[in-house]
């Protein structure tokens, strides 16, 4: 079993990519239900701070190794992005304590 953690999940459906007469990729789209909608941004959309950021939700656009378009979303509350946003936290304590 993979130890892989990721920090999105799939979401939406994604249509086959648009590309022009030269072969370059113009476009894609994804669609969601509205229900779909509100439930990202209820359990994606990041914390809002005091100072009101915060709230956003990010998607992105990519496509698998098999070829297909498709959709994630970051999930801010998974072991992944926990793991990332403590280690970045760290990094940025240990740089404050710089003398210069």
């Amino acid at each position: 079993m993979s130890t892989q953690k990721y920090d999105s999940v799939l979401v939406g459906y994604a249509e086959e990519p648009k590309y022009n007469d030269q072969g370059e990729l113009m476009a894609w789209k994804v669609r969601f239900r509205d229900n779909e909608l509100s439930e990202i941004v209820e359990k994606y959309a990041t914390k809002r701070s005091a100072d009101g950021k915060g709230g956003n939700v990010y998607l992105t656009m990519f496509m698998a190794k098999s070829g297909k378009a498709c959709c994630r979303v970051y999930d801010p509350n998974s072991e992944a992005a926990k793991e990332w946003a403590e280690k970045r936290a760290s990094t940025s304590k240990k740089e404050e304590d710089l003398p210069f």
